[in-house]
């Protein structure tokens, strides 16, 4: 399977409510596990300003790359350096290799990425690039695929990537989140917005009641999966009460009610703030050991 991966989205950025270290667990994990071989990982390199161009202003791509501290890049709520910054844009080029892959083999994951709370001309919400935007255009761009649908499991609402493609016919935004959370919400193709403390059972009833309905009408030609980690019943930043198994039962909804229609699945693994970063190292872990079997699955047969 296609995975990509580097250890230089590792970044330094102070004591901070975001685990960063979590990517690096997680490569680890997966190669100590014998989930991944080290082989399966491909380093993505420094995403170009010109990618970067065909969604954020040029005014924000400047503050950006010269590491300016503007109105645009401090809403980040991060540090502003060249590592940090980095991080960013190989996560940016992860999720438009991953795009690239799946289309040939079905499914692909990028170990970061999600970044969704980015607008095209400010940082918002510890992102400061919207990778998935970047890569549907770039994908476009291409001529590779045109019709995508964004299905967003991460517990805040992915209000950057709702407003980038607020107009466009080619791209479904589906945003599955608490309400009552971060942050202000802009409007996506369909929104459920769920009260505290929702559980595996009301969330999974809510993916089986519109994603086949989706898929079916809209007809994507790929799927984007932020798988965020941060639903889980013990995340310090969230207020929903999925459990881990809950959450694994989520992914594999996702991926097989994609796959078995023949559309192709790129895996972005989003939020996830848990008290103890194990637990949520081990639900992306089980995002990516599910893709796995999926990929096992569509490409042996």
């Amino acid at each position: 399977m296609f995975i990509t991966y580097s250890d230089k989205i590792y970044a330094d950025i102070g004591f901070h409510v975001f685990p960063i270290k979590k990517y690096r667990l997680i490569h680890d994990r997966l190669i100590k596990e014998g989930i991944a071989e080290p082989g399966e990982f491909i380093e993505p390199p420094l995403a170009i300003e010109e990618d970067l161009l065909l969604v954020h202003t040029k005014e924000y791509v400047r503050d950006l790359m010269e590491l300016r501290w503007t109105e645009r890049t401090s809403r980040s709520e991060l540090p502003l350096g060249r590592k940090i910054r980095d991080s960013y844009l190989i996560g940016t080029s992860g999720t438009i290799m991953a795009c690239a892959e799946a289309l040939k083999s079905h499914i692909a994951v990028n170990l970061s990425g999600g970044f969704h709370h980015a607008f095209p001309d400010h940082a918002e919400g510890f992102c400061y690039t919207n990778d998935t935007a970047v890569a549907i255009r770039k994908t476009q761009q291409e001529g590779l695929a045109r019709k995508f649908f964004v299905v967003d499991c991460d517990l805040h609402q992915g209000n950057g990537t709702a407003y980038i493609f607020r107009d466009d016919p080619d791209v479904f935004t589906f945003s599955i989140h608490q309400e009552n959370n971060y942050p202000i919400k802009q409007k996506s193709d369909l929104d459920i917005g769920l009260p505290d403390r929702v559980g595996n059972e009301i969330y999974i009833s809510h993916l089986q009641t519109h994603i086949p309905e989706i898929l079916d009408k809209f007809k994507p030609e790929m799927v984007i999966y932020l798988a965020g980690a941060d639903p889980y019943e013990k995340d310090q930043l969230g207020g929903l009460s999925l459990t881990i198994e809950g959450l694994k039962e989520r992914d594999e909804y996702i991926m097989s009610e994609s796959l078995e229609r023949g559309i192709p699945v790129t895996i972005l693994l989003a939020g996830g703030y848990a008290y103890n970063t194990d637990d949520t190292v081990s639900i992306h872990v089980n995002t990516c050991i599910a893709a796995k079997k999926m990929w096992s699955m569509f490409n042996e047969s």
